[in-house]
């Protein structure tokens, strides 16, 4: 799904390979679209999340293991 507009008053969604003009949708469709965005904005930002704690627990992994050479 996107939401491209070359003009800000007539914005043209995308979706499934089809083009609407989102002036002509009704508000209920409206309101899902902002769902959607809003779906996807939280998907973007989780994962985020989850890069940030991987690269933690590899670090903290990392940390161990050389903490463990001493007792080899």
């Amino acid at each position: 799904m996107t939401d491209k507009s070359i003009d800000n008053s007539n914005p043209v969604l995308t979706f499934e390979g089809k083009k609407y003009s989102v002036n002509n949708l009704s508000s209920d469709t409206k309101e899902i679209i902002k769902g959607l965005k809003i779906a996807e904005t939280q998907l973007k930002m989780h994962e985020d999340t989850l890069k940030l704690l991987s690269i933690g627990r590899n670090s903290l992994a990392n940390q161990l293991r050389e903490k463990l050479k001493n007792y080899e």
